[in-house]
């Protein structure tokens, strides 16, 4: 019996092909007759949007750490009342493109900001929502980066490696305190076998099998 309400989120740094492989199960689900909400964090919603511009426009290097962390708060707060949280009530599959662990590594492990202090924020943006399923697509980020177009990178994709790399670590971390919650799996493989496992895997947890 296929379980409804399910929320899953594709995490990793900048590189990895989370979010071609985040399409690959959608139009996979959607194949399937699922009723399936694809979206993006930030982004999402009409405000989500706004935000996000004003998070990636590489003409606001001035921005603080503070400042960063609390636009994406805010941006993730709408995105959970006027989107996640909707489509679970209507019994639909959510496919984000990052959530609350990419807040975590980016803004705690990246940008060194207090996790504890982070966490109280989110709690307040989600009201503890946290994803059903996180799949976590992990690689080197001198390797991940080299995937990326200079010429088209954002603010946040101009960071050094030294930056992503913690931001890689960090994520691992978050990945082994609730290990039942995630698929970690090595992202420099054939984008066809990374989706042959990611699908096994919803497959058992949507009862689609």
């Amino acid at each position: 019996m296929l379980v409804s309400g399910y929320f899953i989120a594709f995490e990793g740094i900048d590189g990895v092909g989370k979010t071609t492989q985040l399409f690959i199960l959608y139009h996979e689900l959607r194949g399937r007759g699922c009723k399936v909400v694809l979206t993006r964090e930030p982004g999402g919603t009409r405000v989500g949007e706004a935000i996000r511009r004003v998070l990636l426009d590489d003409a606001h290097q001035e921005m603080s750490p503070e400042t960063e962390a609390l636009l994406y708060a805010a941006a993730r707060a709408q995105f959970v009342s006027q989107v996640v949280r909707p489509a679970l009530a209507r019994g639909e599959i959510v496919l984000s493109d990052r959530f609350v662990d990419s807040y975590l590594a980016y803004q705690g492990f990246g940008r060194g900001l207090d996790l504890t202090a982070l966490e109280r924020v989110n709690a307040l943006a989600t009201g503890g929502l946290s994803p059903d399923l996180t799949i976590l697509l992990d690689m080197p980020a001198a390797t991940a980066l080299a995937r990326l177009d200079v010429d088209r990178q954002d603010r946040l994709e101009r960071q050094s490696v030294d930056f992503y790399e913690r931001v890689r670590r960090g994520y691992r971390q978050l990945a082994a305190t609730d290990p039942s919650r995630y698929l970690v799996l090595e992202a420099d493989r054939e984008v066809e076998d990374l989706a042959a496992v990611i699908l096994e895997r919803v497959e058992v947890v949507l009862g689609l099998v």
